[in-house]
């Protein structure tokens, strides 16, 4: 599970994450209201715990501008804001859950699995995998990428980062996303490695009429090259 921690105190980031990452639950922490949002798009996570109280923009602000941006990850209000009317305004804001503190680790917990469960039960079935586009398609068996029926000349990570933008042409994928896929289980890859492998997939399709394109803040997908 991938868990979006937007908390401003470091005490309490540290405390959420060393006990979330025993839990095997991946966490990425934001500790300003203005860049949450963008965390937010650029990686869309399973489940969203939300301080009240943060510097930039305070927490309803980020919420109710990521519901207007369309961003519908459940969103657990974590804060010392205890009163019932804190807790109906989150709630109307678009919150899913509300915890205020002091609270359980347990219980907590327990509350961003329940939302992630219920994210996933009212999720439409994932794509089966790659499509073709523009006359590029994939071989399920051997993962071999063609052109118009010839197999195009990859190397494995370049093959990979193009299947993964195939399963939905002409949608950004994030470079987080895309860093996993590309490179999994390799820890000590450095994050930057992802825009060697899009260089060098741009160049090896450079004659196909594809585009590889970077939108920033969202990440890379699939375009008809103009």
């Amino acid at each position: 599970m991938k868990l979006l921690l937007v908390e401003d105190q470091p005490a309490m980031q540290t405390t959420l994450e060393r006990a979330f990452q025993r839990r095997g639950i991946r966490v990425t922490i934001c500790g300003d209201g203005a860049r949450a949002l963008d965390r937010w798009q650029a990686s869309v996570p399973d489940v969203v715990v939300l301080d009240l109280s943060l510097p930039g923009l305070d927490g309803l602000q980020v919420l109710s501008q990521a519901r207007a941006a369309g961003l519908k990850t459940p969103v657990l209000i974590l804060t010392a804001r205890g009163t019932v009317g804190d807790r109906i305004l989150g709630l109307d804001t678009g919150a899913d859950d509300y915890l205020p503190k002091p609270f359980d680790l347990d219980e907590l917990e327990a509350r961003i699995r329940a939302l992630a469960r219920r994210s996933d039960a009212a999720a439409p079935p994932a794509s089966a995998g790659p499509r073709p586009f523009n006359g590029l398609s994939c071989d399920d068996a051997s993962a071999a990428v063609y052109f118009r029926g010839v197999p195009l000349d990859l190397a494995p990570r370049e093959a990979a980062l193009l299947r993964a933008l195939l399963v939905k042409p002409g949608h950004a994928v994030s470079k987080e996303r895309l860093f996993e896929l590309v490179f999994p289980g390799e820890p000590d890859v450095q994050f930057e490695a992802i825009e060697v492998v899009v260089y060098r997939l741009r160049k090896k399709l450079a004659d196909t009429g594809t585009q590889v394109v970077n939108l920033r803040g969202l990440g890379y997908l699939l375009k008809s090259a103009p």
